[in-house]
C-alpha cells in the first residue's frame, strides 16, 4: 500500500495548474502497472480478466471507490478487459487525484 492510498481527493480550485512533467513522473512510481502518456497530461492502465463476468464486477468495484473520491476515470470496456484513464479535465491535465485513484484501483487488483 503507497502513501496515496492513504490519500483523499480534494477540488481542485479555479486556475490550480496541472501537474508538471516531473511531479507526475514521480508519482507514476507509485502506481504500478499505470502509465503516463507522452504529454503528462492523462495516466492509463488495461486491466485484463477471465471473463466478462469478472470484467463487469471489477467496474462495479473501481465504481464505488472512484465514487467516494468524487474523482471519475474515463472507462473502455470489453469482454476480458477494462481500459482505463484518470486526467483532471477542470484543469486540464493531471492532478494528485489521478494517482490517488490509481493507487486506490490497484488494490482491488491487488497490485
Amino acid at each position: 500500500m503507497t502513501d496515496l492510498t492513504k490519500k483523499s481527493c480534494k477540488s481542485c480550485e479555479p486556475g490550480t495548474p496541472p501537474l508538471a512533467r516531473d511531479r507526475a513522473a514521480d508519482l507514476i512510481q507509485q502506481t504500478p502497472g499505470w502509465a503516463l502518456n507522452e504529454a503528462a497530461t492523462e495516466i492509463s492502465r488495461t486491466f485484463k480478466f477471465k471473463n466478462y463476468y469478472e470484467t463487469l464486477a471489477f467496474v462495479n468495484a473501481q465504481a464505488w471507490v472512484v465514487h467516494r473520491e468524487d474523482h471519475h476515470p474515463d472507462l473502455e470496456v470489453g469482454y476480458n478487459r477494462c481500459h482505463m484513464r484518470f486526467s483532471t479535465h477542470s484543469i486540464k491535465g493531471l492532478s494528485e487525484n489521478d494517482f490517488i485513484c490509481a493507487a486506490k484501483i490497484n488494490i482491488l487488483t491487488g497490485a
